[in-house]
């Protein structure tokens, strides 16, 4: 396991995290000897947390969930039972009850027993939780969208960088072998020469007026806004008080941009693994969408994104599509999605706009042998897995942090293209838009003190 020590004091306050710490390797006893054990704590116990987070991770017999933190107490003690439930059965312990909770993740931070957290929370709490754990020398699995600004993305890479902790993306796509399977053939020259990109995305339907309502006992109301706008608590404008089903703030531009974002960048994630562009990102955009005009939810609806890149290729978003990525060559095409997967019934992904995981304009594409000197890619078994290993042997995981900034990026100067109805010109080198001052002000918002990665002292 490595083990991390603290040179001098590290403070954690409301408004930053002073002190970096160092990494130290500490001796190995064996892969699963107690003193291994990647011990973990996990910020967010929402829909993600309790579907795939968490019992994703605790499968791998190197992983210890220790604690959990959420700002909503019910979701908080909701989370420890599902994480003592887990250890009782697995363990055979039936008065397991060792999970600790945190309501505050800073204090998590704190916890010197804690190698690595997991971070399932709302899009705006993704890039300061994620840099304030990079200071405290933890290792992080990191729920996409990466950022919800591109300022706040660079930021992020630069602390984690900085720190040399191992953050993973939580772009799984990549560990679903037909997502793989379809990059590696089409950067083998499969189809030929590739010329254009087709991803099925859909939008969110508008919603209803929602009156301000009183804040739950049990929600640190101030806490969940974070850098976003005081705004009257809603229900639907933040996550249901009753259940997991798909919150609303998912559908609030405050706290995300949409399905762009969304699924957006699991698919520019797996797109530009198949175009060899994980690195560098369009060179223009232009958008057209269509935006909610009455009720609480705005964030965009039907749309159309157009994306090219300097090496020709076109790259092509539109709801009409079907759900997933086609790639399109001067030889022929390959189409891979999660075929009839959807993360919960509330999505909006219809079933009839799903197709098989992976298909080809002429079956010998798929049964093509990729030889010795072709081009392999980083292959997985999961996710989550690959995250744990990688923290034991301090190699880069499948979805390092530059790599899911990058896709991040493409989906959020989409939203941006959404807002400002003309071709834009980007420079993937800079991060901004060429001669632009109107796009290039929403590359970063303004941030509510005393919260927002614009207060860390780093």
């Amino acid at each position: 396991m490595i083990r991390r020590k603290f040179i001098g004091k590290t403070t954690i306050g409301p408004v930053g995290i002073a002190g970096i710490p160092s990494i130290v390797p500490a001796s190995v006893f064996g892969k699963n000897a107690p003193s291994n054990k990647i011990n973990i704590g996990q910020i967010g116990c929402g829909r993600i947390a309790r579907s795939h987070y968490l019992p994703e991770t605790m499968n791998h017999l190197i992983s210890k969930v220790m604690a959990v933190c959420d700002l909503d107490t019910n979701r908080m003690k909701d989370g420890k039972v599902l994480v003592d439930n887990f250890y009782k059965d697995k363990k055979g312990q039936t008065d397991y009850n060792g999970t600790k909770m945190y309501e505050d993740y800073r204090e998590m931070l704190m916890d010197k027993d804690i190698d690595a957290v997991l971070i399932s929370t709302p899009d705006h709490w993704h890039a300061q939780p994620a840099m304030e754990a990079a200071l405290a020398g933890k290792d992080i699995y990191l729920q996409k969208p990466t950022s919800l600004t591109v300022k706040e993305g660079r930021q992020l890479v630069d602390v984690v960088k900085k720190s040399g902790v191992i953050l993973q993306v939580g772009t799984q796509q990549r560990g679903m072998p037909q997502f793989r399977i379809a990059a590696e053939l089409v950067r083998n020259g499969r189809i030929g020469k590739l010329h254009t990109v087709k991803i099925g995305l859909p939008g969110d339907p508008s919603g209803p007026e929602a009156a301000p309502m009183l804040i739950p006992k049990n929600l640190n109301f101030d806490r969940w806004l974070g850098s976003t706008p005081q705004v009257p608590y809603t229900e639907i404008g933040v996550h249901p008080q009753k259940g997991y089903s798909r919150p609303g703030w998912l559908r609030h531009e405050n706290y995300g941009a949409g399905m762009i974002t969304g699924w957006g960048q699991h698919h520019y994630d797996s797109a530009a693994w198949g175009m060899d562009t994980e690195l560098t990102g369009p060179i223009s955009v232009q958008s057209i969408a269509d935006f909610p005009k009455s009720g609480l939810w705005n964030v965009h609806g039907d749309f159309m994104v157009k994306h090219e890149y300097d090496n020709g290729i076109t790259v092509l978003t539109s709801g009409g599509y079907p759900n997933g990525i086609r790639y399109e060559g001067s030889e022929g095409w390959i189409f891979v999605s999660r075929g009839s997967y959807v993360a919960s019934s509330s999505d909006p992904v219809e079933s009839n706009n799903s197709k098989k995981a992976l298909d080809a304009s002429d079956p010998k594409i798929l049964s093509s042998v990729i030889g010795a000197n072709e081009t392999h890619l980083y292959k997985i078994d999961e996710q989550h897995g690959n995250w744990l290993d990688c923290i034991q042997s301090r190699k880069q995981p499948i979805s390092p942090v530059e790599i899911g900034h990058m896709a991040c990026v493409v989906c959020l100067i989409s939203h941006i293209a959404m807002k400002i109805p003309r071709k834009l010109k980007w420079n993937p080198i800079k991060e901004n838009f060429n001669n632009d001052k109107e796009a290039n002000r929403l590359l970063s918002r303004s941030q509510r003190k005393p919260y927002g990665t614009g207060y860390l002292n780093s």
